[in-house]
């Protein structure tokens, strides 16, 4: 036995127990009561027969019957307004009908005040399509459409309770035998029509109770209003259909309009049960993979006082929370207690509300709420004004409208008056007018009731067009228009609407998703109404030129976002969908693109010869610099080079022009010509260094600058150290003569010492071969320069300051000989030029903060001052006398004094004749004999020192093998 058949029994023995028999129970082998021996039993027991020539001889005459078994306005006394009211119609094919006339009551209570839009219009919107099918000759032709109407009060359970009505025709469980009249008659019984179908209900959470039952019975149900996702799952609802979409359709409309509003951290609000919580359902899974997320999920409790709705509100808008938006699956009752809970707490500018369908384009949820309401965002099925309602509605008086039970109460409540006169209200005179009422609006889903109403008869029509082929009025199929059959009927059902759109089921009985985007708006005459501002069918389309805030502009909409956007150039590190953490990228680094669905970065550093694209998506190469030709920072460098090589080459042209004259004999030739070689290669080299690197000019620019400078002061050490050695050894220089003072000797040393810096150079090219690399010169460039070792490149420096400083100790040491030798002196300062010249380089150089120019620059400058100061200090005085004072270029006789304490004797030194003198180098002429004599002269003996040391090759020679010389003149001048 299944569970179904279980149910079944269940139900049929309620129905024998109570609402049979109006809750009396028969009396079994007695009397009948006094109700069962008329006609008139109580519903639904009281159709006639429909095959009876009465009926059949008034095909559109509809009888009509309103029962109450309940207290209501008709039932004066009554305490529970409207309880069990319903429509009773008679006629061929009975059509069940579920509204919400009434509130959900308080409690103790099923039924609360009545609803004027989503009750009274709706109902007379079923009424209205009823009476539309019945003038149809095109629409069940010869049938009449009755109908059974019942109040579900908004509330699940009063709504099972009710619909038990629908089955009672679907049980033929009575016995007649058990029964008899007062006059031992047998009681006539008459066979009620069952529902072909029911239309209803309006909230998903009675539709899902009512299916519960109906599908037991195979009665089919279409719903004008219920949306929850759960009434899809045909397992459990497989007799539920309905005109509108479902709410996975409503969800994602939702989730497509807070991303067109860049509201991504959002809150929801949901009832308690199906509708709302699974609305809300179907709203997280179509945010999950939409970038919005959810700050606060609250539901609002059943039977919820203002104290939770209070509770709510300062949950959602708590400090901590930066979601500003409230999406919300809750009918419009739960919506009112909402909007008042936000006027009690005075923040009405806090929160934005995207409401579900249940809102709607309502009056009822906004009523005196208004000012809370404003800047709600409302969704609600695609529909049109009918306008033959309206023209139908507007016309209704208590005159000519008998036939809903609930009418008189409207009527009461529009206008404010007491149909009987009674209590505080005026007495309603009949004469008012639905056309006078203020604000009137049809309400959003009457169209769908029209359409819910036309699907039924549709679908009974091919039904009945398949399986009745000579006419409807006797077909026995109107028997059996409930089942699994007259369900297939149904889903296949397609026909125009009332509004001109398509009306279908696909194949879960849903209908199609189209819905209309509403603003509840300020008007500029201060009232207050709600704006079309988009629509959804399949996609979005959002009007953002129509959306009004609650501050009354039309301008960017509230911000509801859990973490601002990044700055440009700073990457996201996300603790979830839409949080994250803003960190600032280096200046090298761009932006890489980890999760292309979470669009989130992190910084990625580029190569040292890349940077940052302008977006900062990639890298691309720095563009190369290197001190152009028409650069300051090359032609002054190039030109001050070029006036040295110059100047070198003048003066050794000069040397060359000028060779045997005493001055060029006297200083050296030898020397001087290396000297001369390495300032024109230092000019030389310091012009290489200006001029873009390649591998052979970083190979030239390293052995050039160590070599170049080695051969300057490699000379002048050699120099200085041969005037020192004469000079320190004093008067032992009388006796024997320095080693290695001559001509020859000094070349070599000055070549030994620069075949170090050579042989050092040549490893070093062997070791580390020359090549170009690239230097990040201030991080938007690549400058081109020689790569080097650091530790090559100071081995050959430090050679090189070696010599410098040697040659500055003993150009220091002999800066006190005799005047006559006064090239040391020259020599001396040309040392501490030098040194102040390489003291002031290192700052600059290391202090360039790696611009390159500047490194280069002042490389350049400092090898071409220290050769110039070389040049100048040592050469131009030479220059000067030999082109300028040719009378001071010739040889004479010079002395050199020697303290002595007693010089008594007069000898010949080296074996020359006395009178004979030879030209020597530093710019005297020492005569080879030696005069010694006694005298007195400022109270000191002297010994004058003539020609003690020749500087010739030959020791007998005056300079390289040259003839003996005259004595000069008396009047020559010292050089």
């Amino acid at each position: 036995m299944t569970a179904q058949t279980v149910f079944s029994y269940v139900v049929v023995i309620a129905v024998n127990l109570g609402f049979a028999l109006g809750g009396r129970k028969p009396q079994r082998g007695g009397s009948l009561p006094s109700y069962l021996h008329t006609r008139e039993w109580p519903s639904p027991f009281s159709f006639p027969d429909p095959f009876s020539p009465s009926s059949l001889s008034g095909a559109h005459a509809i009888p009509l019957r309103v029962r109450s078994s309940g207290p209501g306005p008709g039932n004066p006394g009554g305490t529970e307004p409207g309880g069990h009211l319903k429509v009773d119609v008679g006629g061929d094919v009975i059509f069940g009908g579920l509204f919400p006339m009434h509130e959900k009551g308080p409690e103790g209570e099923n039924c609360g005040k009545i609803k004027k839009e989503k009750g009274i219009q709706r109902l007379e919107a079923m009424l209205f399509a009823v009476d539309l099918i019945n003038r149809n000759p095109n629409l069940l032709p010869g049938l009449t459409v009755g109908m059974h109407i019942l109040d579900t009060c908004s509330y699940d359970t009063f709504a099972l309770e009710q619909s038990m009505d629908f089955i009672k025709a679907h049980l033929s469980t009575i016995d007649l035998e058990d029964y008899r009249c007062d006059d031992d008659q047998s009681p006539s019984y008459h066979r009620l029509n069952p529902v072909a179908g029911v239309i209803g209900a309006a909230s998903s959470t009675v539709s899902i109770m009512v299916a519960n039952i109906l599908r037991l019975f195979k009665i089919p149900q279409i719903s004008y209003a219920s949306t929850s996702v759960d009434l899809s799952d045909k397992t459990r609802f497989e007799y539920f259909s309905r005109v509108l979409p479902p709410d996975t359709y409503q969800a994602q409309a939702m989730v497509d309009i807070a991303k067109e509003l860049q509201w991504n951290y959002v809150n929801t609000i949901a009832e308690a049960g199906t509708y709302g919580e699974k609305g809300i359902e179907a709203f997280k899974e179509a945010a999950k993979n939409s970038g919005v997320c959810l700050a606060k999920s609250r539901i609002i409790p059943r039977n919820a006082d203002g104290k939770a709705y209070e509770d709510i509100i300062n949950d959602l808008l708590e400090s901590t929370n930066s979601a500003k938006v409230g999406v919300m699956f809750a009918d419009e009752d739960n919506s009112r207690r909402l909007l008042k809970a936000l006027i009690r707490l005075n923040r009405t500018q806090e929160l934005t509300l995207v409401a579900s369908d249940s809102w709607g384009a309502k009056v009822h949820p906004v009523t005196g709420l208004e000012a809370a309401a404003v800047g709600t965002i409302t969704i609600l099925s695609k529909r049109k004004d009918i306008k033959e309602f309206d023209d139908y509605f507007l016309n209704l008086t208590l005159d000519n409208n008998k036939r809903n039970p609930w009418f008189p109460e409207y009527w009461e409540e529009t206008f404010n008056c007491s149909i009987r006169g009674n209590g505080k209200r005026k007495k309603c005179t009949g004469q008012e007018s639905l056309r006078d009422v203020p604000g009137y609006k049809q309400e959003g889903l009457v169209q769908f009731v029209i359409d819910s109403v036309f699907a039924l008869a549709h679908a009974v029509q091919d039904m009945l067009s398949v399986h009745c082929k000579n006419g409807f009025p006797r077909c026995p199929y109107l028997r059996r228009l409930s089942g699994e059959d007259f369900l297939g009927f149904i889903r296949n059902v397609s026909f125009t609407g009332i509004s001109g759109d398509a009306v279908q089921f696909n194949a879960n009985g849903d209908g199609l998703g189209r819905y209309d985007i509403y603003q509840f708006q300020q008007m500029p005459d201060k009232s207050f109404d709600y704006t079309l501002v988009g629509e959804w069918t399949d996609r979005l389309k959002l009007n953002l030129s129509f959306l009004q805030w609650k501050n009354g502009s039309s301008g960017r909409p509230p911000v509801s976002i859990c973490s601002h956007p990044c700055k440009f150039g700073e990457s996201k590190r996300r603790n979830s969908q839409c949080c994250w953490m803003c960190v600032p990228c280096k200046d090298n680094e761009y932006l890489k693109l980890v999760s292309p669905y979470q669009d989130e970065e992190t910084c990625q550093s580029c190569d040292d010869k890349s940077k940052p694209n302008p977006n900062r998506t990639g890298c691309v190469r720095l563009p190369e610099v290197y001190i152009e030709f028409s650069s300051p920072w090359f032609l002054l460098p190039a030109a001050f080079c070029i006036f040295g090589m110059i100047t070198t080459i003048f003066v050794l042209v000069v040397f060359i022009r000028y060779n045997r004259t005493p001055v060029i004999m006297a200083s050296g030739r030898e020397l001087c010509y290396l000297l001369l070689l390495g300032i024109f290669m230092s000019y030389a080299t310091a012009f290489v260094m200006l001029v873009r690197p390649s591998p052979v000019l970083c190979a030239i620019r390293r052995l050039g600058i160590g070599v170049s400078l080695c051969f300057i002061y490699a000379a002048l050490l050699t120099k200085t150290n041969r005037i020192y050695r004469i000079f320190n050894v004093g008067i032992k220089a009388m006796v024997k003569r320095p080693s290695y003072t001559s001509p020859r000797s000094q070349i070599l040393i000055c070549t030994c010492l620069v075949s170090v810096q050579v042989v050092g150079g040549l490893t070093w090219l062997g070791f580390e071969k020359p090549a170009t690399e690239y230097r990040l010169h201030e991080k938007d460039y690549l400058a081109m320069e020689c790569r080097s070792s650091q530790v090559a490149t100071m081995m050959s420096l430090f050679y090189n300051m070696f010599l410098i400083v040697l040659c500055t100790v003993y150009a220091f040491k002999t800066r006190k000989i005799p005047q006559n030798f006064n090239e040391a002196k020259y020599i001396a300062f040309t040392m501490y030029s030098t040194c102040i010249v390489w003291s002031a380089f290192i700052p600059i150089y290391f202090g360039a903060n790696h611009d390159f120019r500047i490194e280069v620059t002042s490389l350049c400058m400092c090898v071409a001052i220290s050769s110039t100061v070389s040049l100048f200090c040592l050469f131009a005085p030479k220059v000067y006398i030999v082109l300028f004072q040719p009378h001071k270029n010739v040889r004479q006789a010079a002395s050199a004094s020697l303290p002595s304490t007693a010089c008594k004797t007069s000898r010949t030194y080296y074996g020359g004749s006395a009178g004979v003198t030879y030209p020597a180098q530093n710019g005297s002429a020492l005569r080879q004999s030696l005069e010694s004599e006694c005298c007195h002269e400022e109270g000191r003996d002297r010994v004058e020192v003539v020609n003690a040391f020749p500087d010739s090759l030959d020791e007998f020679s005056c300079d390289e093998g040259g003839e003996i010389a005259d004595p000069p003149p008396p009047s020559a001048v010292d050089t």
